[in-house]
């Protein structure tokens, strides 16, 4: 194997392990008719401040009035739940999901 070869598969590798000590936490929700900017601000506003702890958080919108929030823990700790938000803002309960990583590839990363 030539140098360049060891040194993507350990870089690879090294990759892989991190992510492996990674857990990610997904919670989805959909808003009442009308309702999507007020659910955005509602989960700036509560459900991203109760989240500390996180290694990072990601906040989305998309079509349909719907609002996603991912956040990211360390392996071996207990993610946090965010608040449920109030029940008029909803037009269905929350969906929750667990995951954890298994690999990652960062743009700008060694190929």
């Amino acid at each position: 194997m030539t140098q360049a070869r060891t040194t993507q598969a350990r870089t690879t590798q090294a990759r892989m392990t991190q992510a492996r000590m990674t857990q990610a936490q997904m919670w989805e929700a959909k808003a009442a008719d009308g309702r999507g900017a007020e659910l955005l601000d509602w989960a700036r506003e509560h459900a991203l401040p109760a989240l500390d702890g996180a290694e990072r958080l990601e906040l989305f919108s998309a079509p349909g009035e719907r609002v996603l929030l991912i956040s990211w823990w360390p392996d071996g700790t207990t993610p946090a739940a965010p608040p449920e938000p109030p029940a008029a803002l909803l037009a269905r309960p929350v969906h929750r999901w667990a995951f954890r990583s298994e690999y990652v590839v960062s743009a700008g990363s060694e190929s």
